[in-house]
């Protein structure tokens, strides 16, 4: 079973390796985004996107409805957040 965290691409670290810094619930830390499928867009227009990360991984764009969907949920698993 996997599990993919949302979280909004902030800034692309290096270009040349397909790394970027992604940030979700306040975290921020260095991605891959060498696996998306990008379909003419360029690495820079990823800056402000939802991605779904895995192991340090970007593995799919999503739009905000559903990282804020995927964020609840999430959320909902923390007893914390009770």
């Amino acid at each position: 079973m996997c599990l993919g965290i949302p979280a909004k691409i902030i800034a692309i670290t290096d270009l040349a390796n397909s790394l970027a810094l992604a940030e979700t619930a306040g975290v921020q830390r260095q991605v891959s985004v060498a696996m998306l499928t990008l379909k003419g867009k360029t690495i820079e227009s990823l800056v402000g996107e939802w991605v779904l990360l895995h192991v340090g991984f970007a593995m799919a764009l999503i739009n905000q409805e559903e990282a804020d969907r995927a964020l609840d949920l999430l959320a909902q698993m923390d007893p914390d957040s009770q």
